[in-house]
């Protein structure tokens, strides 16, 4: 009011005031600035962990180029390049940190990419941060701002692009650039103004932290969808066994028993028809199964055409032709699951000799032990390489060799597939994964033995809401806080099921792979 005098008690009581209200800002600023800081060390480490499984990633996905580069070398290449644009992206948002580090404590580049958040002065200003990020006018149409906001969204367009576009739809490569963002007001806003306008350094520095990780997440998101276009258009094989093909069925005295050994891949799930000497058959599981009457005796040719259907609706028709001598058949090996022995457990074989019983057939093997079991045989090897199977047979009072060894390979069991809520790995429901309850462990579709592991422990790895866990089970079961943090996660993010151990019947451990999913 015009005139009015203040007494110096006045003066003094505003005085005062003034200086409670600069306390209690700045008591509120410094819980936010510690707040920053915590989210910015969990962002930070976040990172780097990421980082680590991605690099992974690309390791085991190298690794399957080198074994089959036809297949596998298209969508390498197009992981290549989504891990340069994601590179590029990443080191551009870690400069323009450190320039905004620089700008804001006045110092060099290089002693920015050293200082600690908490060692910065300026980490609660906003002025010198502003300027860079906004510049003139004050609408975020020019500025560092404006320049990220174009180069994402150049990155999201070239990403998207190394995919067919039928898959475009399938990945969430989130950095969202649209909005809607609001101020206090209410007042919409572009993601400029609302990320960088009068944002203080610590929060420029959380928030580009936090830019990388979504780069990082949209690069695993793609490689991930491209890994699993490998072999889509293959056969899908869920049988295979080995067979022996002898050139003759019968051998004259004074010759030699030659034959072809090779491995045998069915799906029992396809139907598939032929015509096989002028009589037409239709599969059965997978399998079309002969029977021609022997009616005479000598070499007897046979060839026909089978008719497969391929997985993208084409038609193979493939030409067959087999020979076969109407006489005793001579010695037969075959692996009844398939032509490798496991080690751990029983391989069941069957083994026959023309003319001769099964209680007058002796069989060795070099490597384990073999035993009768019913009408067939039990191998379990011992070591890795190679085994030979001799079959001798008693007559009268001799021992006569029924034909030379039939080679197997040996291998050790090989490791599960790790599932939850029924997937590996990609999109999951919130509700599907609590109810799912843990890690289930699946041998391979082409392992044909009753082998179960068991898992033993996993690190749960989680980012929901700002927050970030890794929190272990010593089962394969979610712990009630992994749910809890699943439970109040939010759409869209991230959750690493890693470190995932299982223990065969034999008692030795194994490490099986990660699960990366996406909360839906």
């Amino acid at each position: 009011m015009a005139g009015y005098k203040e007494t110096p008690r006045q003066k003094m009581i505003g005085m005062m005031y003034l200086v409670l209200t600069a306390l209690l800002a700045l008591n509120v600023s410094v819980e936010i600035l510690n707040a920053f800081m915590v989210v910015n060390d969990g962002m930070e480490t976040t990172n780097r962990t990421y980082s680590s499984k991605i690099d992974e990633y690309y390791s085991r996905f190298e690794s399957a180029f080198t074994k089959d580069p036809v297949k596998v070398g298209p969508y390498w290449e197009k992981a290549k390049a989504a891990r340069k644009l994601s590179d590029e992206l990443k080191t551009y948002l870690i400069t323009v940190k450190y320039e905004a580090v620089a700008a804001s404590e006045r110092i060099s580049i290089d002693s920015a990419k050293v200082r600690p958040l908490y060692k910065m002065k300026s980490k609660d200003k906003y002025n010198e941060t502003t300027k860079y990020f906004i510049a003139k006018p004050e609408d975020g149409s020019n500025g560092k701002a404006k320049e990220m906001r174009d180069k994402i969204t150049k990155y999201k367009t070239d990403l998207l692009n190394l995919l067919d576009p039928a898959d475009r739809e399938k990945v969430k490569l989130g950095l969202d650039l649209e909005g809607p963002f609001y101020n206090s007001s209410r007042k919409k806003l572009n993601w400029q103004m609302y990320n960088f306008y009068h944002t203080i350094l610590a929060a420029n520095v959380t928030i580009l932290n936090k830019l990388v990780n979504e780069v990082q997440n949209a690069e695993l998101d793609v490689v991930a969808l491209l890994r699993g276009k490998i072999g889509e258009s293959d056969f899908k094989i869920d049988d295979v066994g080995a067979t022996v093909v002898p050139k003759s069925q019968y051998v004259f005295q004074g010759e030699n028993y030659e034959a072809e050994v090779f491995v045998t891949a069915t799906d029992s799930k396809q139907s598939f028809t032929a015509n096989i000497g002028g009589s037409f058959r239709t599969s059965q599981d997978g399998v079309i199964k002969i029977s021609i009457p022997a009616t005479r005796t000598g070499l007897q040719t046979v060839s026909g055409i089978v008719n497969v259907k391929k997985p993208d609706g084409s038609m193979s028709a493939e030409p067959v032709k087999f020979e076969y001598i109407v006489a005793p058949p001579s010695l037969a090996v075959s692996a009844t699951q398939m032509n490798v022995f496991y080690i751990g457990v029983d391989n069941p074989v069957s083994i026959s000799a023309g003319g001769v019983s099964p209680d007058q057939i002796n069989v060795s093997i070099n490597n384990g032990n073999i035993k009768r079991s019913g009408s067939g045989w039990i191998v379990r090897p011992e070591t890795r390489g190679k085994a030979l199977i001799s079959v001798n047979a008693k007559l009268g009072d001799r021992s006569k060799s029924m034909g030379p060894p039939i080679e197997f390979r040996v291998k050790e069991v090989p490791n599960p597939e790790s599932y939850i809520a029924n997937v590996k790995g990609g999109p999951v429901s919130r509700d599907l994964l609590i109810a799912a309850g843990g890690i289930i462990p699946r041998m391979p579709d082409d392992f044909q033995f009753s082998l179960y592991f068991t898992i033993t422990s996993f690190s749960f790895i989680v980012n929901s809401k700002g927050e970030y866990q890794n929190l272990t089970s010593s089962n394969g079961n979610l712990t009630p806080q992994m749910k809890d943090f699943i439970r109040n996660a939010r759409r869209g993010d991230k959750i690493i099921l890693d470190d995932i151990y299982a223990k065969i019947p034999d008692g030795k451990p194994r490490k099986l792979s990660a699960i990366v999913l996406t909360l839906i």
